[in-house]
């Protein structure tokens, strides 16, 4: 599973500066989306595409249906121009394409065009409002517009229709810890990793989600069964140095960084690690909610 990783999400996070955005970047709950925000909570976004590919509709010739393919097998690999070259073509060929339009909102979403990207998504959304590809990207959209009750709203009609789909549960767990429910989200991303054991999305949201509602250590030991994984998305490794930076380990999360980050990232981000852990330390009580900016969100997955 690849994460351009949330996790979750790079518009929201430009007023914020470069250096908080190298802390988070992955991509991105959805969304572990998860990693993931842009207020005070957990979840990164990626450039990859929604969900997996859907069955083409029924009136799609056998060509639309190859092109489809090479654009998502071309979108999935980066290659935009000719992942939007295709889908054009389908689309042409083909105005109620919904498979088209969420490519194309696809990878307008790549760019950071959100906006150009939202209208795609809900052009194919009305064409047919139980396809759940367009509607996961209407809410990846909407949390990075900071428009938080409307991607919960969006994640719940994909669950109404896919109940235990985990893009769908990462996002809804991203979506109410921007919201500052961290208590909600992590109950919603307990229940769908109980759905949907070992999901690495859903524990990686689940991590972050712990860190920023004050828990680091037990956001930790999430994320260490994530990054044990040799293919264990990055997001995952920088919420677990974030995690260790909380809890004063600049060592271990230093080490951590070093496999992602050049040198000089490395130690801007130490830095941020030690003025949020100056943060917590501040706070009167045990109750330390929201440590982290919502900039953390990042480094969920939205997918």
């Amino acid at each position: 599973m690849k994460n351009a990783h949330l996790t979750i999400a790079q518009s929201t996070l430009s007023a914020r500066g470069p250096k908080l955005l190298r802390v988070v970047r992955h991509a991105a709950l959805v969304m572990g989306g998860a990693a993931l925000l842009a207020a005070t909570a957990a979840c990164t976004t990626t450039t990859q595409r929604v969900s997996e590919t859907q069955p083409v509709m029924r009136n799609s010739t056998p060509s639309s249906m190859s092109e489809l393919r090479i654009a998502d097998t071309a979108l999935d690999s980066g290659n935009l121009e000719l992942a939007t070259t295709l889908y054009d073509k389908v689309l042409k060929a083909d105005p109620q394409s919904v498979e088209a339009l969420t490519g194309l909102g696809n990878t307008l979403y790549a760019v950071g065009d959100f906006t150009r990207a939202g209208v795609y998504y809900d052009h194919a959304s009305k064409i047919d409002p139980a396809a759940t590809a367009p509607l996961i990207g209407l809410g990846r959209v909407a949390i990075h517009q900071r428009r938080f009750d409307a991607a919960i709203a969006t994640y719940q009609r994909v669950l109404a229709v896919t109940p235990n789909d985990p893009i769908a549960l990462a996002g809804l767990g991203a979506a109410f810890d921007l919201t500052g429910d961290h208590l909600g989200a992590q109950a919603v991303l307990r229940d769908a990793l109980n759905k949907n054991p070992g999901d690495p999305m859903l524990s990686v949201n689940l991590g972050l989600s712990l860190i920023l509602s004050g828990n680091p250590r037990e956001g930790a030991n999430v994320l260490l069964d994530v990054t044990r994984y040799p293919a264990a998305p990055p997001q995952a490794r920088q919420d677990l140095a974030l995690a260790y930076g909380l809890l004063g380990n600049k060592e271990a999360a230093a080490e951590i960084l070093g496999r992602d980050l050049p040198k000089a990232s490395v130690q801007d981000n130490l830095r941020f690690y030690e003025i949020q852990r100056e943060r917590l330390e501040s706070q009167p009580g045990t109750a330390k909610v929201a440590v982290v900016p919502s900039a953390a969100v990042q480094a969920a997955s939205l997918r």
